[in-house]
């Protein structure tokens, strides 16, 4: 359910666009440094676009160069560690915990086998992180838990499978800000987790519908062939575009931080793209990085 806020990249800056490279390599190194080898691979898109936003308004990110797992030949650019990034790697790792979690429970015992073993690997950093952020992770447990039964009974409500991912997020804003910052930032986590939810089953419709997995666009526009029937896609893409200008609404009303630029590139330009060409039949392991 991750890999789909990315920015445009051709629509970057250069120096912006190294910028962000930094950012990635930043959070790819906050989640080595504090929860192991293991947890680097577990990286993702979302979780930097989020470290942006969570980042300190008069804070320049402070660009360092080494070598990494990655690139042991070559030194690269990264973010070093600050509040922003920490948080955002802890909440990595209780996000992707609980969906091995929720697929272990979706999936056979032998389909489930890689994402075992992936949650055994992970084990020791999810705890780690549990104590740490012990609010995000409850609200997460609590959420998923929504959100199964509420999958369980096959509802055909797309919104209220997309409210329970949508809670999740709001569970990311940070506490103790005030209303001027607070509930844009609210407004925009929750129309975001909405956002990731429906393109993610968009993303997966086919796939879902053919092993008879559920998916809530599947339930509200039953296949046609295989393929989304007449008239859906269109539909899909006003709900996605609705959620995309409420979060766009609510960015504009945060106060600017180094990473406006890139994050309004991400808004305005990448997730209309992605939420096109998704709904084109193109899968996210295709969408350029």
């Amino acid at each position: 359910m991750f890999g789909y806020i990315r920015p445009m990249h051709s629509e970057l800056k250069v120096r912006e666009h190294e910028r962000f490279k930094a950012c990635y390599c930043g959070l790819c190194r906050a989640l080595g440094k504090k929860y192991g080898v293991a947890a680097r691979f577990i990286l993702n898109y979302e979780l930097v676009f989020l470290s942006m936003l969570l980042w300190g308004e008069d804070e320049q990110p402070e660009i360092r160069r080494g070598r990494c797992i990655a690139s042991p030949c070559r030194k690269k650019g990264y973010c070093a560690r600050n509040q922003a990034l920490d948080t955002c790697a802890g909440y990595c790792v209780i996000l992707t915990w609980w969906k091995l979690r929720d697929t272990i429970e979706d999936e056979g015992f032998i389909k489930a086998l890689p994402h075992r073993l992936a949650a055994l690997l992970l084990y020791r950093a999810y705890r780690a992180a549990a104590r740490e952020f012990r609010g995000f992770d409850g609200k997460v447990r609590e959420e998923i838990a929504a959100l199964r039964e509420y999958e369980s009974s096959g509802a055909d409500s797309l919104d209220g499978a997309a409210d329970k991912f949508a809670q999740i997020l709001c569970a990311a804003a940070p506490g103790g800000v005030p209303d001027n910052k607070g509930r844009p930032m609210l407004q925009l986590l929750y129309h975001l987790g909405r956002w990731i939810y429906v393109i993610d089953a968009c993303d997966d419709y086919r796939g879902d519908a053919k092993a008879g997995r559920y998916n809530p666009v599947a339930v509200q526009f039953p296949p046609d062939g295989g393929a989304l029937p007449d008239g859906s896609a269109a539909r899909l893409k006003a709900t996605l575009t609705h959620s995309n200008n409420l979060i766009c609404s609510a960015f504009e009303l945060l106060p600017e931080n180094p990473w406006t630029k890139t994050v309004e590139n991400m808004v305005y330009l990448g997730m209309p793209d992605v939420c096109q060409r998704v709904l084109n039949g193109e899968k996210r392991n295709g969408l350029d990085i």
